[in-house]
């Protein structure tokens, strides 16, 4: 009987204890969450309840096996088992905690400052900051419990003894990650690109979407992800544009006739940013930038508060500009002349047209055949 109630006793009396303190602990979590609206902190620690509990019942249950005399024959695998559980459920806890503490204190910081460059600079650095030190407890648990067995003890020497050279090897071997990886914590800390940002990489325009210690997720404005190594903004040029302010200047060009009412179109420009409601009111212009012997060119400037308001700005007035030429300004459109050309019956001067002048500058050439035929001539030599 005693071998019976004996195991019973211990492993029971671990999962109810760990049950009620767990429950105690979670309690007061919640009063605290609910005293202290102005911070997450506490309710972001409940998420730890889980690994807090399954450090908790590990821990107790591996301290109090030897007096459960339960597969007594078994008892170092089954405490080894309990001390892999311990430390890997310690590291879940840890990492847990460390997110809380680091979400909490990027919330604070994003409710007390307004400028979205800064926040989002802030929020890269707090992502990689998490990631890094999540890495380093995963390593150092996995190291713990590799050390747990005799066999990895023993040859942690000879490990050691070869550090030197593995370093060599790892390093040449591993040189594109560690650059990935030195360039991650450059990206973080130099400020150079943020979650968030509106970039053009390669001809592909989209925001930041995820950036990690080796690479880097760019949304493109058609739902694609692309991603690249970390190491590549580092060592290329790109566009950012949210870079220092948000605020952006757009361009649209029209192609038109030369007899376009470039007045009117100024104020119908101005017409149509009134009733743009992505248009921050900053600056507007309209202005000849360029002729051919065909059509005009002619630039629109327009602003906007971000990149998204920018895009919306310009198709809308690309696409209102060229429907108020159609329906008002027709012939202010571009025209290709297909018919041949008409010839002038008479020179402006009066004289009249004869097929030996040149039409485009006046110069007379040399007559193919005479207009009226000469006079018979007669006279000594001449017969």
């Amino acid at each position: 009987m005693e071998n019976v109630l004996r195991p019973l006793i211990v492993v029971g009396g671990s999962v109810v204890l760990t049950l009620l303190i767990g429950w105690a602990v979670d309690r007061v979590l919640r009063k605290a969450d609910a005293r202290h609206e102005e911070t997450s902190l506490w309710g972001l620690l409940r998420r730890a309840r889980v690994p807090f509990q399954l450090v908790l019942f590990a821990a107790l249950l591996r301290g109090s096996y030897d007096q459960a005399k339960l597969l007594v024959e078994h008892r170092v695998g089954v405490g080894r088992t309990l001390t892999l559980i311990l430390i890997g459920s310690a590291a879940w806890l840890v990492i847990r905690i460390a997110t809380a503490i680091v979400e909490t204190s990027y919330t604070r910081y994003a409710n007390a400052h307004r400028d979205p460059a800064r926040v989002r600079r802030v929020r890269t650095q707090v992502t990689l900051i998490q990631r890094v030190v999540s890495a380093i407890v995963a390593v150092v648990a996995v190291a713990s419990m590799l050390l747990t067995f005799p066999a990895m003890r023993a040859a942690g020497a000879s490990l050691l003894a070869s550090a030197g050279i593995l370093g060599i090897v790892a390093g040449v071997a591993a040189q594109s990650t560690l650059a990935n990886l030195f360039a991650g914590l450059q990206i973080a800390f130099g400020d150079m690109v943020r979650l968030g940002d509106t970039v053009v990489v390669d001809g592909e325009w989209g925001s930041v979407e995820e950036i990690t210690l080796t690479f880097l997720t760019v949304r493109t404005w058609d739902e694609r992800r692309i991603t690249m190594p970390v190491s590549y903004f580092t060592s290329k040029p790109f566009e950012n544009w949210s870079r220092g302010t948000p605020q952006m200047t757009g361009i649209v060009f029209f192609h038109v006739d030369h007899s376009a009412p470039v007045e009117a179109m100024r104020e119908q420009l101005r017409d149509i940013l009134r009733e743009c409601p992505a248009w921050d009111g900053r600056d507007y212009g309209l202005a000849v930038t360029d002729s051919t012997p065909n059509t005009m060119q002619v630039r629109a400037l327009v602003t906007a508060k971000d990149a998204d308001d920018i895009w919306t700005v310009r198709v809308t007035v690309r696409e209102r500009m060229i429907r108020w030429l159609t329906d008002v300004h027709p012939y202010a459109l571009p025209r290709v002349n297909t018919a041949e050309a008409i010839l002038p019956l008479h020179w402006p001067n009066g004289r009249p047209h004869r097929p030996d002048h040149d039409d485009t500058d006046g110069a007379i050439t040399a007559p193919t055949t005479p207009l009226t035929p000469d006079p018979p001539r007669t006279g000594p030599g001449r017969g």
